[in-house]
């Protein structure tokens, strides 16, 4: 069960990195993460209502607000890690984030075995790769790296309070909707202060009529974010923290993958080699 909740994992939060990039050419970034964000807390709102999981209230939703203060700094910090560029350094730097459930696993004391622990390896190296590093050109400039640093590190600190903020399946609809207007909080906070300095949150000459025709897309991003976390936590709860979180953090062979077939990307061979190296290790885990 962990490795299957795990994997859907991947491919909800490869889908949404995805459609996210597609957004931000037509929006800016913070536009698109407060609006598919909002949508969410509609529909988590609703779920929470009708389930009754408002009753599960209790000291745990505080790694909900945690999980929920820290995503949108972790998101903001990679996009602007990548408009700092170049991509090719960034991108796989960011998925390194996984270390941080990965050591939170190890400390609470789960011991995988030799094969398990070569299937991290394996697939952790293939994770990096699957993000076509660039190893030469232009020196990277040390604010990206840095922003990007802060980036995965946000990226593994969600995954791992999201983990502890609910043990039932109501309590994790009540968990990722408090996570979520914790988002919208910190995000619309963001996204006002940037208006008040003169950032438009659209591009200039659009209007409202812009984002409602965007509307769908953005309900994806927000929703298939919302079903990784809820996976990503019903795979932890059910299995080791480490296989959950190195299978979950496949993800960006996902977006590369969808990249190739939707927009016609070629893989580089790095990326190939990547995306074979992170199933083998996938094979590995689930195998151990």
């Amino acid at each position: 069960m962990t490795a299957l909740f795990a994997l859907a994992t991947a491919v909800l939060w490869g889908l949404a990195d995805f459609g996210g990039g597609l957004l931000t050419r037509r929006i800016p970034a913070l536009t698109v993460v407060v609006v598919s964000q909002i949508v969410a807390v509609v529909v988590l709102g609703a779920v929470v209502l009708g389930t009754g999981a408002w009753r599960e209230a209790g000291p745990q939703l505080w790694f909900a607000v945690a999980a929920g203060l820290v995503g949108p700094v972790a998101m903001l910090s990679f996009y602007k890690a990548l408009a700092l560029g170049p991509m090719g350094v960034v991108s796989p730097l960011g998925s390194l984030g996984v270390v941080v459930p990965v050591t939170a696993g190890l400390m609470l004391g789960e011991r995988p075995g030799l094969g398990q622990f070569a299937g991290i390896a394996v697939a952790v190296v293939g994770i990096v790769l699957a993000g076509g590093p660039e190893l030469r050109g232009a020196p990277v400039q040390r604010q990206a790296v840095v922003l990007t640093l802060v980036a995965a590190f946000g990226f593994g600190a969600v995954m791992a309070l999201i983990a502890e903020a609910s043990s039932t399946v109501t309590g994790l609809f009540l968990a990722l909707f408090v996570q979520r207007v914790t988002n919208v909080a910190v995000g619309g906070a963001a996204l006002w202060t940037q208006t008040r300095r003169g950032i438009p949150a659209l591009p200039a000459g659009a209007g409202p009529k812009l984002l409602w025709g965007l509307l769908p897309a953005l309900a994806f991003v927000g929703l298939a974010d919302v079903a990784a976390n809820g996976t990503y936590s019903i795979a932890a709860q059910n299995g080791p923290v480490t296989m959950a979180a190195v299978l979950s953090s496949l993800y960006p062979v996902i977006t590369a993958l969808a990249a190739f077939a939707v927009l016609k990307e070629r893989l580089r061979t790095v990326q190939a080699a990547g995306a074979g190296l992170a199933l083998a290790g996938t094979v590995l885990l689930a195998a151990g």
